[in-house]
């Protein structure tokens, strides 16, 4: 059995931070081979996807437990790159490239709906990646979401802004926390509402800020469905936005709702691995391009959230093969 992973250069990756490595790894104890490439390294030839692959093995303790190690010993061997046709040799891909999905990201997906039409599960779905934006996708739920406004108009976020007092404002199209402010009713709210939405040419969501979020984001884990694990992210000292897991969560009855709402568009959309956010009990965003957080949490709590995520996805791969 082999396993494609589709990512950004691997020599880029922290295997104490990124969670793909965590899969690989996981991939890696269970005896399956894994290979590597970029969407650099993808091409069609006659209809068929073709990959300049290259095979990977970690190293003995690459799974973000010894920073020290990983700093002062290489963390990864890296085999001679090759060209393979990707739905003839690969029993599973992994798209792993992260947001945004930009033009890269999307011709990305375009190839690779060409390895799922030859009969490769590639997860998470092509097309779903491209249906479902992670940060507007829990719009399509407004019950279990806070108040939430997405628009281009800098006089709509003021509006916004004054019937709701605090707001966290961000653009569509962000990721890792860049450009998120935490807008108030003062001197300053038209001028950062006018910079975020470029003057009235880019979209932004603003969310009704939650004075729960004291108490920790929570990130649900979900494969196929079903929450593997849960964690909480607190408040970074001396900042409104979230840092890294903390903690272990507890997931309640709140968050089994979000679950059952979620999941069936997930499976409509062949999302099997997915990060839903939650605050305060309500649904914040759905994360499908490249859900992360679980090396984090399992270097964190002891868990094995990357282990579980390879055995439910493998298992599916050898029944179709």
């Amino acid at each position: 059995m082999s396993i494609l992973v589709v990512a950004d250069d691997w020599s880029t990756l922290d295997p104490a931070v990124d969670a793909t490595v965590g899969l690989v790894a996981a991939a890696q104890d269970l005896g399956v081979a894994v290979q590597v490439c970029t969407p650099e390294d993808l091409s069609v030839v006659a209809g068929r996807v073709l990959a300049r692959a290259t095979p990977v093995t970690l190293g003995p303790r690459a799974r973000g437990d010894d920073h020290r190690w990983l700093v002062s010993t290489p963390w990864c061997r890296l085999g001679l790159p090759h060209t393979v046709d990707v739905a003839a040799t690969a029993q599973l891909v992994l798209l792993r490239i992260d947001p945004p999905v930009d033009a890269r990201y999307l011709h990305t997906t375009y190839v690779l709906d060409l390895v799922e039409a030859a009969g490769t599960r590639v997860v998470n779905r092509p097309e779903g990646v491209r249906a479902l934006h992670e940060k507007l996708v829990a719009l399509h739920f407004p019950e279990l979401c806070p108040p939430t406004l997405v628009t281009p108009d800098p006089a709509q976020v003021r509006r916004f802004v004054a019937e709701h007092g605090s707001v966290v404002l961000k653009p569509v199209d962000g990721f890792g926390g860049l450009d998120v402010w935490l807008l108030r009713q003062d001197a300053s709210t038209r001028a950062l509402a006018e910079s975020a939405t470029a003057g009235g040419r880019r979209h932004v969501i603003a969310q009704a800020h939650l004075s729960g979020v004291a108490a920790g984001n929570k990130r649900l884990f979900l494969v196929d469905g079903e929450v593997i694990g849960a964690v909480l992210r607190h408040l970074d000292p001396g900042d409104f936005r979230i840092g890294p897991p903390s903690a272990r969560a507890v997931v309640d009855d709140a968050d089994r709702r979000i679950v059952a709402a979620v999941a069936p568009l997930l499976a409509h959309h062949g999302i099997a691995t997915a990060g839903i956010d939650v605050i305060d009990g309500r649904l914040i965003e759905v994360n499908v391009t490249c859900p992360g957080g679980t090396s984090k949490t399992d270097a964190l709590l002891g868990t094995d959230l990357s282990g579980a995520t390879v055995r439910r996805l493998l298992p599916r791969v050898e029944a179709n093969a």
